[in-house]
């Protein structure tokens, strides 16, 4: 890492190093795309078959390469230029949104839905060797005592984009059903750009000698014998696992509030709005006393406020808790994500973010899943309502199970 000893303070200090404002537009451009990308490809999908399981075969789709390369992307971040990995994978998925316009250009009502799927797998794949490799950067372009404020600078430009991709897609799709793909096309193609003007990164260490078993397994057995990293990465499967309500939204507007398509753009974009407010505030004001103790409480309170948007009936609460949902959401991720960072060998971050990478995707997908089948077994307000009482028991409990974790005190 080339940085300075003694390194500059205040709310945009990640920005004045060195390769971290191009890393960072890059990111910016890249949610954008990946977010009007997959809200295009969700219309035209379901326009064609006007079957809701194809739109569930697009999430798995863009899951299944990560879940099946996390030997292998892992290990090519460590191996290789993290920078250099990026790059490409940018370019395979610039090819991919030009496939999609060009499929985009021909389609009409008889058309097959398969080269679709062939594409999203392709995109998939590229964005599972590109995650390790842009989250193993990040420690390389900032020193340790300002990579909280980059790892807050990169959430909130993701939830920029989460808020805003998915508008701007719909948009570009009902004015063409090819525009969101050429949109696409051009932020991968800027986000390639600039990720080659971040500076080469000398002190990264290769992973030395062949892929065998023990290489490729590596960042497993780290996980496993490092008990924070394990409790850090356990503690974000199982929350999100148990008291993620936001696959339930579509009910709750439908038939718990009565609030209709509006209010039900109201209810996904709240957590969102919530965690770019705190994530500009943490940027001022950095958690610098019990971290550990902080990312537990913050969990549950994620878990009351789930529990609390199960129980409302009416718009303003249920916004309201959504919105303080994805406020402690991002308190506790960005310290989960810093500790992770932290207490990982730059040797194998790579692995290590891949593992993580996987298990953040598994527990999204799981979670809606859980959601679902515990709704059609005792009702839409049962199961969220049991999901944030579990994620309560769940942070009370690793607490208990991860004391090295809990008395945590920086983030440098």
């Amino acid at each position: 890492m080339t940085v300075q000893d003694r390194a500059p303070v205040g709310r945009w200090v990640a920005f004045r190093h060195r390769g971290y404002p191009a890393y960072w537009t890059a990111l910016l451009l890249v949610g954008f795309a990946v977010q009007i990308q997959t809200v295009a490809i969700g219309w035209q999908v379901y326009d064609l078959t006007r079957d809701p399981f194809d739109l569930g075969l697009v999430g798995l789709s863009q899951f299944a390469p990560a879940l099946l390369l996390v030997l292998v992307t892992g290990a090519a971040a460590d191996r290789f230029s993290r920078r250099g990995i990026m790059c490409a994978c940018l370019v395979v998925e610039s090819c991919v949104a030009a496939g999609l316009l060009t499929y985009a250009a021909t389609l009409d009502a008889t058309s097959p839905t398969w080269p679709i799927f062939a594409l999203i797998l392709v995109f998939g794949a590229g964005r599972a060797f590109y995650n390790p490799a842009r989250q193993s950067l990040a420690p390389n372009l900032v020193p340790p005592e300002h990579l909280s404020n980059a790892i807050l600078a990169n959430s909130t430009a993701n939830q920029a984009a989460t808020i805003c991709g998915p508008v701007v897609g719909g948009l570009l799709y009902g004015l063409s059903p090819g525009l969101p793909y050429a949109v696409t096309l051009v932020l991968l193609l800027t986000a390639a750009a600039l990720v080659l003007t971040i500076p080469r990164q000398p002190r990264q260490i290769a992973v030395a000698g062949a892929k065998t078993w023990e290489t490729l397994s590596a960042g497993f057995r780290y996980i496993w014998a490092s008990k924070p990293v394990l409790g850090a990465i356990s503690l974000d499967l199982f929350a999100v696992l148990l008291g993620g309500a936001m696959a339930m939204l579509p009910v709750y507007a439908r038939d718990v509030l009565e609030i209709g398509p509006t209010g039900l753009g109201l209810l996904r974009s709240a957590p969102a709005v919530g965690a770019i407010g705190v994530g500009f505030w943490l940027m001022a004001h950095p958690i610098r006393r019990n971290a550990g103790l902080i990312m537990f409480l913050s969990v549950a309170a994620f878990g009351f406020f789930t529990l609390v948007f199960a129980l409302s009936t009416t718009l303003w609460l249920s916004a309201l808790a959504l919105l303080m949902t994805g406020a402690f959401d991002m308190v506790s991720v960005n310290l989960r994500s810093v500790l992770i960072q932290l207490w990982t060998p730059d040797a194998l971050r790579g692995r290590v973010n891949s593992v993580n990478q996987v298990f953040i995707g598994a527990s999204n997908e799981l979670g809606a899943f859980r959601a679902g089948t515990m709704a059609t077994l005792i009702g839409p307000v049962a199961a969220v309502a049991l999901g944030g009482a579990a994620t309560l028991a769940v942070a009370a409990l690793w607490a208990r199970l991860f004391p090295d974790l809990r008395r945590v005190q920086r983030l440098d």
